[in-house]
């Protein structure tokens, strides 16, 4: 991400006037507490990108001081995540357990300042007593405690000597202060959990505003990027690395998260999708996660263009869905191999074609990229088309195949519809067709206007696959804002169709997993999984040809 912003102005004053003795060291702190999403996948590509553009570093670290909400799922999804975007492959994953003693030292050095005391107020006296955004709050009547009392108290928390709840440690700040962050914050509660890396050595745990600032300054981090929620919680993190002998002041700066439409990107609203089991789970590919747009097809390239495009600025602002697919279709557009499928297929038989007779027709892979070579795909008597290529009675400029009307079948022939074959219910059940031998290639002979080009597979060598169309998972622009009920009703019911009869051309079929392709006149697909000598290959289709949801406003 190398677009001016004024974050990058701010590191270029710092350099010029030797600010951070010239250093560029940004961090990227996830929480192991949910997989990550686009929005994670901004901060990224800033955080990194800014190091590397400065020839800095940026530390991948965990901010892991929760052990009730983090698992090894979500860290291994994050590792998976952080790296497949091109980061942190040859650097040490860095946690804030690791400083787990010395942010224990940090609270014993406040306590003996008499800026940090033990209180016993339950949780709930604690939100009462704090006030609200227009009453001031009260002091806890422990306050003033002695610092010999809270030193003893707290010695005896990370002893284990109580239940959880019964204390938790404080800031002495302001009880009075307009910034309701600032009214003597929770640093460390008790908590009885073992925790995936420190096992059972702790019993009290770092709230996240005192872990976090002080982990960057133990880090030597120059600069704290973070959204716009945290602006509030800067002058803590100040309060806090200022009232402590800690080795650096880090300088915070935060920018506007991310908000995209037809999702959901917080994180309490994403878990709901999964425990309420509108979604397969974290990594769906319709869920805006990193893991499920990478099961859905995205390539890491059209992720940094599609953050280096949204910018970094500190004003809230909705981006549409379609700026990202746009970023996708268009490195697609320049990857991606052409190939023929048939999604809903129509049997054709060209009846003047002869039995047995197999034309290898001449392909172009890539019609932008001729070193991408060419491909033989063969014709035969028996073909498919998409259903959706034939109408009886069509419409005006309807430029497919209709009874009469004559067609280019994609590098093949000029073919003209001739008998619509129906079952005793009416329903078309098979096409007879004939073509034009003279044009091969689907040229014309004589020079005649032939204005429809459908795609087709020979039947007799087709390969069949089963096919996930994926599209946007809510129906409406917005669903973040819906105050009441659950997201049952907004869910987008064609967010997912699965087609289990589905035909490709056979040198597709060979494909490896991992492969995209456009399939003419369709969309861009991915292979999910490959053929295998019991069940077809699985793909899944990334993103549609053209965005036809900008036509619904």
């Amino acid at each position: 991400m190398n677009a001016t912003n004024f974050i990058r102005q701010i590191i270029d004053k710092d350099i010029a006037t030797n600010k951070h003795d010239g250093r560029v060291v940004t961090r990227f702190p996830p929480e192991p507490n949910g997989y990550l999403h686009i929005g994670h996948a901004k901060s990224i590509c800033l955080n990194f990108g800014i190091a590397e553009d400065y020839g800095g570093t940026c530390n991948f670290r965990f901010d892991d001081t929760n052990p009730s909400k983090e698992n090894i799922d979500y860290v291994n999804s994050i590792i998976d995540d952080v790296n497949w975007l091109g980061y942190a492959r040859n650097e040490q994953t860095k946690h804030a357990s690791d400083y787990f003693e010395q942010l224990y030292k940090f609270a014993v050095e406040l306590i003996l300042n008499g800026k940090a005391y033990v209180d016993s107020l339950t949780p709930d006296e604690i939100r009462e007593y704090r006030g609200t955004l227009t009453e001031a709050g009260k002091n806890s009547p422990y306050r003033d405690r002695t610092v010999e009392d809270n030193l003893d108290l707290f010695t005896r928390m990370r002893n284990g000597e109580f239940p959880e709840n019964a204390h938790v440690l404080r800031a002495k700040i302001d009880m009075a202060s307009g910034n309701i962050n600032m009214r003597d914050p929770v640093l460390y509660r008790i908590k009885h959990e073992a925790h995936p890396l420190t096992g059972t050595n702790w019993c009290i745990y770092p709230l996240y505003d005192f872990a976090h600032g002080l982990s960057d300054a133990i880090e030597g981090v120059t600069h704290s990027l973070c959204t716009m929620e945290f602006e509030d919680h800067r002058p803590l993190y100040d309060w806090i690395i200022d009232n402590v002998t800690a080795p650096y002041k880090p300088e915070q700066i935060e920018f506007s998260r991310l908000s995209l439409e037809y999702t959901v990107l917080s994180k309490r609203l994403l878990t709901k999708l999964v425990e309420d089991n509108l979604v397969s789970g974290w990594d769906d590919p319709r869920m805006p996660t990193i893991s499920g747009l990478r099961n859905r097809g995205f390539t890491a390239a059209s992720i940094h263009d599609f953050c280096n495009r949204i910018g970094i600025t500190k004003n809230f602002n909705t981006v549409e869905m379609g700026v990202l697919e746009n970023c996708l279709r268009e490195d697609l557009d320049h990857k991606a191999p052409r190939a023929l499928a048939v999604i809903d297929p129509l049997p054709v038989v060209i009846e003047n074609f002869e039995e047995g007779r197999t034309d290898w027709m001449d392909a172009m892979n890539h019609p932008k990229r001729p070193e991408l070579g060419t491909r033989k795909v063969p014709f035969t008597r028996n073909i498919f088309i998409e259903r959706s290529d034939f109408l009886e009675n069509p419409p005006k400029k309807f430029f497919r195949l209709s009874p009469g009307s004559e067609v280019r079948l994609r590098f093949a022939y000029l073919v003209t519809c001739t008998e619509v074959v129906k079952d005793g219910e009416g329903n078309i059940v098979e096409l007879r067709c004939r073509y034009d031998p003279e044009s091969r290639g689907g040229v014309s002979p004589d020079g005649r206007k032939v204005k429809g080009t459908i795609h087709w597979v020979s039947k007799d060598h087709a390969c069949n696959a089963r096919i996930k169309l994926y599209d946007r998972l809510f129906n409406i622009a917005n669903p973040a804002t819906r105050k009441t009920g659950d997201f049952a009703d907004l869910i987008n019911p064609d967010s997912l169709v699965e087609i289990e009869n589905a035909v490709i051309e056979p040198e597709i079929g060979k494909a490896t997993q991992g492969s995209r392709f456009q399939f003419e006149r369709t969309g861009y697909f991915f292979l999910a999984s490959a053929a295998d000598e019991d069940k077809p290959p699985v793909f899944h289709r990334t993103v549609t040809l053209r965005d036809s949801w900008s036509k619904q406003k």
